[in-house]
């Protein structure tokens, strides 16, 4: 076990399943003090926490399209912890159809916007808050996607929200830079997740993800992008290992972006 995270309190966003699960279970053999992992999925949270282990890691019930649950998770995270010194900000969601500007739903595109970009400022929001005010030199780290640097084909609202993000960490990098508050991103290609298996309809296998994925789209060949690949770029972003990166988007993509 190594020490990179040790005494650090850190919230994640989404983390429940898939990247937030990946991410809480890294965080915890690097030493972290305590995770408090947020997500709607209150039975699969209880779980990551009882595997590992209620002395370092805790489940609060979080929706994060609500500001007040959002600020709540902050402000009762600092009050059991005494601090909070990572917020992984990853909690997202893909669009249920395929959008096109000509079909564009706003329905749709006002839920994922919710999800992805207000949910994101208000998270970034809040943890700025308590860092400011207990004058921590912090690490917020958000979850985006490639697709927050290209254009796409379909599903034009998740496309724009994660262009968001990016707006966002930029922004809000310059802005707490005088507070000593770090703000990056990870933006991860295709990864087998939940998230996007729902997105495909079925559970493919990893031969699959790299047959529809990687083999046409990626330069690294023979690889295929594993929720604990992105585990290990946030845990470099929330750790002093990357102390004077800040306002940067780290991509994840097996060089899908540089093809």
């Amino acid at each position: 076990m190594s020490n990179k995270l040790g005494g650090k309190v850190a919230i994640i966003t989404g983390g429940a399943s898939g990247i937030g699960e990946a991410t809480a279970r890294c965080f915890a053999v690097h030493g972290v003090r305590m995770i408090v992992i947020a997500d709607i999925q209150d039975e699969l949270g209880q779980k990551v926490v009882e595997s590992i282990g209620s002395h370092k890691c805790s489940y609060m019930h979080c929706d994060v399209t609500d500001e007040d649950l959002v600020k709540n998770l902050v402000q009762t995270t600092v009050q059991n912890h005494g601090r909070l010194d990572i917020m992984f900000s990853n909690a997202g969601n893909m669009s249920k159809s395929a959008q096109t500007i000509l079909e564009l739903d706003f329905a749709e595109f006002d839920r994922i916007f919710a999800i992805n970009a207000r949910g994101m400022a208000a998270c970034v929001k809040h943890a700025a808050r308590a860092m400011v005010e207990l004058k921590i030199r912090g690490s917020i780290v958000c979850t985006t996607s490639v697709a927050a640097s290209s254009g796409g084909e379909r599903d034009t609202d998740y496309y724009m929200s994660k262009h968001a993000v990016i707006g966002l960490v930029r922004s809000a990098s310059k802005q707490l830079g005088v507070h000593g508050i770090r703000v990056n991103s990870v933006s991860p290609y295709a990864v087998q997740t939940p998230l996007l298996n729902r997105h495909l309809g079925k559970e493919p296998e990893e031969a699959e993800v790299a047959e529809l994925f990687y083999e046409p789209y990626a330069s690294l060949k023979g690889v295929v992008l594993k929720t604990k690949h992105v585990a290990d770029a946030v845990l470099f972003l929330a750790s002093h290992d990357s102390e004077l990166i800040t306002g940067h988007d780290l991509v994840v993509d097996a060089g899908f972006l540089g093809k």
